[in-house]
């Protein structure tokens, strides 16, 4: 009797390269700019964002355009350089972008939950690699264009994570798209000192006893890099339908008893998701479960930073349940502690935030900052990236927009959420687990445990 073999976690496009060009603004002040210590928590990995479409994108329309935005992002066209304090800037000497052409000889394939893809970048170690790019000359955007036989297009960027945020990120590729279809889009503010300016030294003891940033020792630093390559992991994907995420909102609503309380859609989902990744990793009762907020402080912060800004501006609030009562509790109460969770990010906490780690950029010791939880709580925490809001599918580059889109696995348990391509108010959600668990997440059970509200499951 045959065995029925599961499906890999993706599958691989044989993209072959064609051709190999630098883009460049054409304009360069030499200028630098130094980054911020929130730029330099990331280290200098490339970000891979993959996206999905049914038409053929033009290669030299899109390079022409491109060279054309840059005009307007000279720290993308520059290249890092490391200052005498440890820290690093960008040399905006348009020294450029590498644009690589390539084929495929299959056609485009039905890609999405059902049929996964690697991220198509070229040789992806090599192309993330942070050695040799800084005080070297590596482009700190890649883009690759892959060609498929018969029509379609798979586009690829690669961004330096030391440059932009997910938020910064998708704004470029967002005004890209605008400069490539002759739309307006605003100017992005290059000021790091603008945020750097805000920070302030908190006068509560809570606030500075809660930092969620940590200085180590050099030991310490290197044993928390090092650790999350040690276990491999996948990513299971899995869709939330609009009508879904509503009854599951409605019954964390119906659950709340104190007046005024209020959740949100995404602070719902997260709270679920935590319950139920709990449960399928079969932690013991009295085991702390740490869930991981990203927080874009440009929303808390407000007015007192450009709007515009381009960067890295991310934040992170934590908290922790036993196993035992996350599972038993309504799905409202753990809403409310996410929602509890989010409000701790106040303007004060974020001021206090920046200035701790601006001290320590100044010490010269800005690589010895790490978050507090990063180094014991791989395998009972996870850290939940809501990007519902960003406009993934509204990248159109001459050939209308994606119609899938796809995020690299990362080194710790990690929640991704995204908008649908309909962008219909369901959330399309990206769980990277170990690969024992991003398994058992994909069979019919789990996934009947995610979608309890769901008439049918979405299976990754």
């Amino acid at each position: 009797m045959a065995t029925r073999q599961t499906p890999p976690f993706r599958t691989v496009v044989d993209s072959r390269v064609e051709s190999v060009h630098t883009v460049r603004a054409g304009a360069a002040d030499g200028g630098r700019v130094r980054l911020t210590a929130y730029d330099l928590l990331t280290g200098p990995w490339y970000t891979p964002l993959t996206f999905f479409y049914r038409k053929t994108l033009d290669g030299p329309a899109l390079r022409a355009s491109l060279a054309r935005t840059l005009l307007r992002y000279p720290p993308l066209s520059g290249r890092l350089r490391r200052d005498a304090d440890g820290g690093l800037s960008v040399l905006c000497n348009d020294a450029g972008v590498r644009f690589t052409e390539a084929s495929c000889p299959d056609p485009m394939r039905e890609y999405g939950h059902g049929l996964r893809a690697q991220p198509v970048n070229g040789d992806l170690l090599r192309e993330v690699s942070p050695f040799g790019v800084v005080d070297r000359d590596a482009p700190l955007l890649k883009v690759r264009l892959t060609q498929m036989r018969g029509g379609g297009s798979v586009l690829g960027v690669l961004i330096s994570h030391s440059l932009a945020d997910g938020g910064s990120t998708l704004a470029f590729l967002e005004n890209w798209s605008r400069e490539h279809l002759g739309l307006p889009w605003q100017e992005p503010s290059h000021d790091r000192g603008a945020l750097e300016a805000l920070g302030r030294m908190s006068d509560d003891p809570a606030t500075r006893e809660g930092r969620v940033f940590a200085g180590v020792g050099r030991m310490r630093y290197l044993l928390s890099t090092l650790r999350p390559g040690l276990r491999r992991r996948a990513t299971v994907t899995t869709r939330f339908e609009a009508a879904e995420l509503a009854a599951m909102k409605s019954e964390a609503l119906g659950a709340l008893t104190d007046p005024g309380a209020w959740v949100s859609t995404n602070d719902v989902l997260a709270a679920h998701l935590w319950r139920v990744l709990s449960e399928l990793r079969g932690h013991p009762d009295e085991a702390a479960q740490w869930l991981g907020l990203v927080v874009g402080a440009q929303s808390v912060l407000g007015g007192a930073l450009p709007s515009s800004y381009w960067g890295n501006c991310v934040s992170k609030s934590w908290t922790s349940l036993p196993a035992g009562e996350l599972r038993a509790r309504p799905l409202g109460a753990v809403a409310g502690e996410v929602r509890r969770c989010l409000r701790s990010n106040t303007e004060d906490k974020l001021r206090d935030e920046i200035a701790f780690l601006g001290a320590y950029r100044r010490r010269g010791v800005s690589r010895h900052v790490m978050a507090v939880h990063a180094l014991d709580m791989r395998e009972t925490s996870l850290s939940v990236n809501n990007w519902s809001r960003f406009p993934l599918y509204r990248i159109d580059l001459g050939a209308g927009q994606p119609f899938w889109y796809e995020f690299p696995d990362l080194p710790v348990p990690t929640v991704h959420v995204t908008p649908t391509p309909e962008e219909d108010g369901g959330r399309d959600v990206y769980l990277c687990l170990s690969e024992p668990h991003a398994a058992l997440a994909r069979t019919g059970p789990w996934q009947e445990r995610l979608h309890p509200h769901a008439v049918s499951s979405r299976v990754g």
